[in-house]
């Protein structure tokens, strides 16, 4: 699955946007402004998340912030018609980062950073809120490099346990497990999908035998065992594939 995408630099900003409008882009964009040494006259792409893209072009470029005029709205639609939402384990170092990079990539509807009895990483309260902060930077990057106008929430980091307790509705959920007892393809899954991946060294057999009882089914891919940061990004390409994009 490859997503075509316009090379006109993205930039997303949460203003309102209208045909007209002359705007400050956010710190974060204006940076990238500077890094890719764009002037004044140069065309950008804008985007808010509510689904559209923007035409605008660059106005004032100062240190003091970067101006762009928008020009006229575009409806484009990149996202994937398969919902699949992603419960993973958090991961330490960068491989967190690298999951949801690729998983928006991928056209993940929204992550839910997971504590396990085995996850490594642990933060404190105002540690976490930053953290967590920076997650959602790192999907709406992705979006501005692969073209989505939607940028999937990543949700406050909760315990498998609470996850567990609140995951009620008509959802397809399913466990990657090397000893599951089906496949993805067998299963014929429906949307929305919930994909629940452990951290380095999986879930515990309590926490597998919690998931299985709130109707996560266990479903393996190949006999090989996926490192944390591998397993999702197959399973979301296998997913798209099989009933997505593809």
């Amino acid at each position: 699955m490859q997503v075509s995408a316009s090379r006109t630099p993205r930039f997303y900003c949460e203003a309102s946007l209208s045909p007209g409008a002359t705007i400050e882009l956010p710190e974060r964009a204006a940076r990238h402004v500077a890094a890719l040494r764009l002037a004044p006259g140069d065309a950008v792409v804008l985007f808010n998340g509510d689904g559209d893209e923007w035409a605008a072009t660059l106005g004032r470029i100062e240190k003091r912030g970067v101006m762009a005029s928008v020009r006229e709205r575009r409806a484009v639609d990149r996202e994937s018609p398969f919902e699949v939402h992603l419960a993973q384990g958090v991961c330490a170092g960068d491989r967190m980062d690298l999951v949801l990079q690729k998983a928006t990539e991928l056209g993940v509807a929204s992550i839910q950073p997971l504590v396990t009895a085995r996850s490594i990483v642990r933060l404190a309260a105002e540690r976490r809120g930053r953290r967590e902060a920076h997650w959602q930077n790192v999907t709406i990057a992705a979006c501005e490099q692969c073209g989505r106008n939607r940028v999937p929430v990543v949700k406050a980091s909760i315990p498998l346990a609470d996850f567990l307790a609140g995951a009620t509705g008509a959802v397809t959920r399913l466990l990657l497990a090397p000893e599951g007892e089906t496949t993805i393809r067998a299963l014929g899954a429906r949307p929305p999908v919930t994909v629940l991946i452990g951290p380095e060294g999986g879930l515990a057999p309590e926490e597998r035998e919690l998931a299985l009882a709130t109707g996560f089914v266990a479903v393996r891919f190949g006999p090989r065992i996926l490192r944390t940061e591998t397993a999702p990004l197959a399973a979301l390409a296998a997913l798209q594939a099989l009933y997505g994009d593809c």
